[in-house]
This record gives C-alpha cells, sequence and structure tokens, in this order.
C-alpha cells in the first residue's frame, strides 16, 4: 500500500482547534499539505487558519460538534468542495470527565461516549466514501494508550478509547477483505501536554492532571504526519506508553496495584476547582486554543518513537540484540567435552 506524499495531501483535522490536533494541522500545512480544519470553537480555528495562512499554508476552517454525524460529514465535503478531494482523515475530538464512576451521571457518561466514540465512528462513516473514491488513502485515529489500560477516576474515557481501538480493529480487516488501499492507523498516545487537563469536567475538587510525566504535542504531531505517508497499524506515542502496554500484557494485576500506588494522587493538582467550573463537556470554552497545556515543566523526551519511525533500523537492533541474547545463552552452555 502507498500513500502520498504529504505535499500532495488533501487532510481533514478533526478536533483541530487545540493540542494535538492544532499541532497536527501546523504540521501539515507547513510541509505543504492543503488542511480542512475541524472543532466546536469558532475562535480557536480562526486564529489556526490565520496561523497557517501567516507562514504560507492552505487552510480553511469548518465548526463542528463530532456527536452530530451530519456535521461531521460536512467536514469531509467541505474538503471535497474547496480542494476537489480527500486523502487523509485525522480524528483528534476527545472530551472527559475525571470522578470516581459513581460520581459520574448517566449523561456525562453518554456524552463521553458520543464525543470520543460514536464520533470516531462517524469520521469514519464520512471519510471512507471519498477515499474509496481516491483508490487510496489514510483514517488516523487518535485515541490513547488508555485503549490498551484503563485507568481510575477515568472511567467513561478509558471506556471510549478502548472501543475505538475495537472499532479500527474490525474496521481494518474488512477494507482489506474488500482489497482497498485504506491505511488505518490507531494511535496511542502517553500523556500528553495539551490543555485536555484545563477543559475537561473534573469532580476531584481540584484541577486534574495526568500521571507524569509529559510529553510534548508536537512528538504526537510528529507520529501522524509518519503514518499520514507510511502504512501503520498502531502507534504508541511516548516510551512510557509503551512500557504500560508491555506491563498490561504481562501482568494486569501488576498494573492494577501500580495504579493503587500512584493512580489516585497522580490525577490531583493542589489547585482546587469546583466541577461547576467551564468545561466543554457539552460545549466549547474559550481560553484554551492553545497546543500545550500547564505542564510542560514536567514534560520528557521520548526515544523509541524514532525507532518506530525507523524500522529497518529497529528490527535490526532487535535481531542483533536478538542474537547477542542466544550467543550468550548457548556460551553459557556446557560443552560436550565437560
Amino acid at each position: 500500500m502507498q500513500l502520498k506524499p504529504i505535499s500532495q495531501q488533501v487532510v481533514a483535522i478533526v478536533g483541530a482547534s487545540s493540542g494535538i490536533g492544532r499541532e497536527t494541522a501546523l504540521q501539515f500545512a507547513k510541509k505543504g499539505a492543503k488542511v480542512v480544519v475541524a472543532a466546536r470553537s469558532q475562535s480557536g480555528l480562526e486564529s489556526l487558519v490565520s496561523e497557517i495562512k501567516l507562514f504560507g499554508g492552505d487552510a480553511v476552517a469548518i465548526v463542528a460538534d463530532v456527536s452530530e454525524f451530519d456535521q461531521v460529514k460536512a467536514i469531509a465535503d467541505k474538503a471535497v468542495e474547496v480542494y476537489g478531494r480527500l486523502d487523509t482523515w485525522v480524528h483528534s475530538a476527545a472530551t472527559g470527565i475525571l470522578a470516581p464512576f459513581d460520581q459520574i451521571t448517566p449523561e456525562e457518561f453518554k456524552r463521553v461516549i458520543d464525543v470520543n466514540l460514536n464520533g470516531q465512528a462517524y469520521g469514519a462513516m464520512a471519510a471512507l466514501p471519498h477515499l474509496k473514491r481516491e483508490g487510496r488513502g489514510a483514517l488516523i485515529h487518535i485515541s490513547s494508550v488508555e485503549a490498551r489500560r484503563s485507568i481510575p477516576l477515568q472511567s467513561p474515557y478509558s471506556a471510549s478509547k478502548h472501543g475505538v481501538e475495537g472499532l479500527l480493529d474490525s474496521l481494518r480487516v474488512e477494507l482489506q477483505h474488500e482489497g482497498w488501499q485504506i491505511s488505518v492507523t490507531n494511535v496511542m498516545p502517553s500523556v500528553i501536554n495539551t490543555p485536555f487537563y484545563n477543559k475537561v469536567r473534573t469532580k476531584l475538587g481540584v484541577k486534574p492532571t495526568g500521571v507524569p510525566p509529559y510529553y510534548q504535542p508536537s512528538i504526537v504531531a510528529d507520529a501522524i504526519l509518519y503514518v499520514a505517508e507510511h502504512p501503520t497499524r498502531d502507534f504508541i506515542v511516548g516510551d512510557v506508553g509503551k512500557v504500560l502496554d508491555v506491563m498490561q500484557r504481562v501482568s494486569p494485576a501488576l498494573v492494577d496495584n501500580l495504579l493503587l500506588l500512584i493512580g489516585f494522587a497522580g490525577q490531583r493538582t493542589d489547585e482546587l476547582k469546583s466541577e461547576d467550573a467551564p468545561n466543554n463537556v457539552f460545549e466549547p470554552i474559550a481560553g484554551y486554543d492553545t497546543v500545550e497545556g500547564d505542564f510542560g515543566s514536567l514534560t520528557i523526551p521520548t526515544f523509541t518513537d524514532w525507532l518506530d519511525m525507523n524500522p529497518p533500523i529497529k528490527w535490526g537492533a532487535v535481531a542483533v540484540a536478538a542474537a547477542l541474547g542466544l550467543g550468550a545463552l548457548l556460551g553459557g552452555l556446557p560443552g560436550k567435552d565437560a
């Protein structure tokens, strides 16, 4: 399967007003892609398009709530109307509620699922007809490492991300069965320094935080641009996420115990915040149309992402390590003359 170079692509980016989506739109535009940016925040989209046009990029915006299919479909239709086609769909829109499960209302739980899971499904439904018309393309869905391992105090968010993985695994095989040259990628970031924790609803009594360490949004955007040109099944962004995934596969009970130690205190800051404070669960809120959040001092670099974006080196290193390990094992065995 071969995808177009980014400079030749028309890309729709959903959830583009802030955080990962905003950084991704900027990076696509800087590399010559034509971008259609969508979110609920009109002011965020306007400032993003202005920023893109300042450096000579090409972008249009459309306001949309991903819980409404007709509004999601309008994003894909806008790409075709303005640029004649759609090559890549990047779906990053999400919301959340940090609270114990028994303090979350049915309406709140449903809303998170509607945005984070149903919205992702609507995105694929809207984009696929256009990608099929082109005969190739990429569906890139941003979920979370919580697609692999749920954490406490985020039950609706974790449930939605598990659902995204199930959706994409099913869809990917269907497209392969039908012979379509359409890449389906699940991008699963670790804890990222975006305004997410400023915007979500909290019932913890304080401003929430991800369990540190954080990574900067740019590393997620780097991964998204990579998979837009290189068909990739899954991409876990950030070393910590990869370690957590391995630990979950080896011993879920061990991860349970780890989260008992750090998963509750680790998601609370010392800053008081009421559950009635403005949040973006049901409506957009102003003031957070930025790429980065408040936790830049807690960010660290990632190393394994580079290997994932350079597979020959990655698998060469694995082969060398395996050979050295086998050699050490054989060298330790008693010889025939012993």
